[in-house]
């Protein structure tokens, strides 16, 4: 097992600094799978006892998708209506019964808790990750950290990364494991029943340049800012205390100017009946992982190009293809159909599959890691993935170009064409999310970037010369 040293000295676990030092233990407290049902709901502090003390931290978190991971509406339904129907007809992904659970609502799992009652039921499966339930854990089984190989070790002591300070509640235990990106990796990578890695944000961070700097996972979802992290108990205000946000695909604002993008013409000039190229660039400048990371089987990127002409009317163009093996599966499609293995999953005959690219409009560009199930068709079910299509998703720091072409039409009038290119996200493929009866707000698009340029249109020539005679 692999256990993050301790530091000495007490305490307030709630921000983080770093000490780099890792040791190997060759035995230890259960991870992973061994952990099932080995810590009862008890040995954990409800969110409720550390808002006490921790009033603003404690409000940060219940605001995130960390408090709301088995509550939130997708994860019930995926739950419920895919995973657990699924984990009883094919013994190959029986697993996900519990895997599921193991980071969605880990305290169910560590208590034996599976499958959880329903959110509606009130258990304490409701609490997600909970609190104490991170501040409980030491490092993680193995030299990976995937799948839920965390190591909890609730008790009296509750870790973090601060030395110096002390509590009036609870003992108080310095652990930098706390501030690394192995410890968002124990959820943040996952390998299903097929060997395939199916998340895999902590992986692609390690491969950034962004982990060569030393920027890790809290750096950018869990700020600093100065405050008092128990405002409700004896705190005292530091300058760096880590706001415990966890904001990422779900926060509009964190999703905003995650991606650029600039176009530009290669004519300065044209005329009615010529043609035109645009050239589009697109840059993953902010994240420190793939775009789309995590759940990427369901998460839509697109790119969509129109022009406006001078009378108003707008002209939407579709990408210019590259030709690599699998294009297919990045351009939107209306006639594409996929995701027939949920008529498989719930036992529905003859079950033709679901708009593919859901609202995505015909011809854009999809910046996706298509997910194959195992009869190759793409699927949104990621414990049933057996292979992907190609990665076409955008890199730490990954710029890519995309060329659109335009023939303007003979009746268009003389004056500026505006270009517009727009970078759209959704969170679920629409299609998907409607036909399962998730709430819209899962999967409505949200604008993430945009640019425009104008490009002046001349009138033709024998106009011109017919203007100048009146």
């Amino acid at each position: 097992m692999r256990i993050a040293s301790r530091c000495s000295g007490p305490f307030l676990g709630l921000v983080l600094v770093f000490c780099p030092v890792v040791v190997a233990l060759a035995e230890g407290p259960a991870g992973g799978d061994a952990a099932l049902g080995t810590i009862p709901y008890d040995r954990f502090e409800t969110d409720d006892v550390c808002a006490a003390c921790h009033t603003d931290l404690a409000a940060q978190h219940r605001e995130s998708l960390m408090a709301q991971s088995f509550v939130h509406a997708w994860d019930e339904i995926e739950y419920f209506e895919l995973a657990l129907p699924h984990s009883a007809r094919e013994p190959k992904v029986a697993g996900i019964r519990a895997g599921c659970i193991g980071c969605h609502a880990p305290l169910a799992f560590l208590a034996g808790d599976i499958p959880p009652k329903r959110p509606s039921e009130g258990t304490r499966a409701n609490e997600g990750v909970s609190c104490d339930l991170c501040h409980s854990i030491t490092g993680f089984v193995g030299d990976t950290p995937f799948n839920f190989n965390y190591v909890a070790q609730p008790g009296e002591a509750k870790r973090g990364t601060r030395a110096g300070v002390e509590s009036a509640y609870h003992e108080i235990e310095v652990d930098p494991f706390l501030g690394t990106a192995e410890f968002c990796g124990t959820c943040h990578n996952e390998k299903d029943p097929w060997g395939v890695w199916v998340k895999a944000t902590h992986l692609e961070w390690r491969a950034s340049p962004q982990a060569r700097a030393g920027i890790v996972c809290q750096d950018c979802h869990m700020p600093p800012a100065e405050a008092d992290p128990a405002p409700g108990g004896s705190g005292t205000v530091h300058r760096d205390v880590r706001q415990h946000l966890f904001h990422g695909a779900h926060d509009d604002g964190k999703l905003r100017g995650a991606i650029e993008v600039r176009i530009h013409p290669r004519e300065t000039e044209a005329t009615p009946g010529s043609t035109v190229t645009f050239v589009a660039t697109v840059l993953n400048a902010k994240a420190g992982h793939m775009i789309p990371t995590g759940s990427a089987e369901e998460r839509v990127v697109w790119l969509h190009v129109e022009v406006i002409d001078a009378a108003g009317r707008r002209h939407h163009l579709p990408v210019q293809p590259k030709g690599f093996p699998g294009e297919e599966m990045t351009i939107a499609s209306r006639e594409a159909l996929a995701y027939q293995d949920i008529g498989e999953i719930r036992g529905i005959e003859n079950f033709i599959g679901l708009a593919r690219d859901g609202m995505v409009p015909d011809g854009d560009r999809i910046f996706r890691l298509p997910y194959l199930d195992p009869k190759g068709r793409m699927t949104v079910a990621q414990w049933n993935t057996a292979s992907f299509g190609p990665d076409y998703r955008l890199a730490p720091l990954e710029a890519r170009t995309e060329t659109f072409t335009w023939r303007i039409p003979e009746t268009a009038a003389p004056g500026s064409l505006k270009v517009r290119a727009s970078v759209w996200y959704s969170r679920l493929v629409s299609s998907v999310g409607a036909y399962l009866g998730v709430p819209e707000e899962e999967w409505e698009p949200v604008l993430v970037a945009r640019h425009e340029t104008t490009l002046k249109i001349d009138a033709p020539a024998l106009g011109r010369q017919e203007a100048q005679r009146r």
